[in-house]
């Protein structure tokens, strides 16, 4: 059991992060909304891969909750609060449905498939012009809150606590055991009397619904969603890179990998528009070579080392 004083630093953590707009200004708040929005999806990608799939997706569910709340809202005038609640429940149920074709497929073969699902979600939204608004986009008529900094920060800030809340509930429960399991050998986690395809379910559900939800949220503070914004390749790969830069299989692997990258990804974005999707590409590349672990998992090796 945990002493209570293991407890203090995450928790003055999660209280500074709340008074930050007090002392931030608008576009530092910007950044720090950005880097949110990434650190949750890759703590949601994380999670699924926990059990030994691994998902190139993201931006596919991502986009697919940004239309689905922008849909709502243009189309149906429905409150903000709701159509981002709506995005969520929408990716996490398209999710589920899929998930009994996906999860039947193992390695590289589930890898593309989740890749081809996002290219289809957008080719739908792209084609359907009547209902999506086509190549063109829609456009909120105002974003949330007025687009007040400091509340969209709050908002984004809120919903990445829920990303890191579910995961640590993945860590703590019988989850994480279940998915260990599996990544480490089906047929033993089986022979356990662990229902693969179910546990495999619920991850890729959750997952899914994360990013759902963080599109939404994502969408209804910029005020509009375009076929190459809302599904652009940002949305997989820079997740991706900064789980495997801060260490995978883990709560805080991501959120150090997004606090990295996060801030040198708009600097990339300024000095190299065109070509910092490349970096983060060779960052991904490096550290499978070199660091396996992530940060995290040198962390946690040095502090076994002194430990025994």
């Amino acid at each position: 059991m945990k002493k209570p004083a293991n407890y203090i630093f995450p928790l003055a953590l999660i209280f500074a992060g709340g008074l930050l707009p007090v002392f931030l200004g608008a576009y530092p708040q910007a950044v720090a909304r950005s880097v949110f929005t990434f650190m949750a999806l890759a703590i949601s990608w994380d999670m699924l891969l926990r059990s030994g799939q691994i998902s190139f997706g993201i931006a596919g569910f991502f986009g697919l909750g940004s239309y689905t709340a922008i849909i709502l809202s243009v189309r149906a005038g429905v409150a903000p609060v709701v159509a981002m609640l709506s995005a969520a429940a929408f990716a996490a149920l398209v999710a589920f449905l899929l998930g009994f074709l996906v999860l039947r497929l193992r390695s590289t073969y589930f890898s593309i498939t989740t890749l081809a699902l996002g290219e289809i979600f957008k080719v739908i939204i792209h084609n359907w012009s009547s209902f999506t608004g086509g190549p063109e986009g829609l456009v909120l008529p105002q974003v949330v809150f007025g687009g007040k900094s400091s509340s969209l920060y709050w908002l984004s800030y809120a919903i990445l606590l829920f990303a890191v809340g579910a995961s640590v509930l993945f860590e703590k429960s019988k989850m994480h055991f279940s998915l260990t399991a599996i990544r480490n050998n089906e047929i033993a986690a089986r022979t356990s009397g662990i229902n693969i395809f179910a546990n495999l379910l619920i991850a890729f559900t959750a997952s899914s619904l994360i990013q759902g939800l963080v599109g939404g949220v994502h969408v209804m503070s910029y005020g509009f969603a375009m076929p190459d914004t809302a599904f652009d390749a940002n949305y997989t790969l820079l997740p991706l890179a900064m789980a495997l830069l801060g260490g995978i299989h883990s709560t805080w692997g991501p959120i150090i990998g997004a606090l990295l990258l996060g801030v040198i990804s708009e600097y990339l974005k300024l000095m190299i528009p065109y070509g910092h999707l490349l970096v983060y590409g060779l960052i991904i590349i490096l550290v499978i070579l070199f660091m396996p672990r992530g940060i995290y998992g040198l962390i946690k090796k040095e502090r076994s080392k002194r430990n025994g």
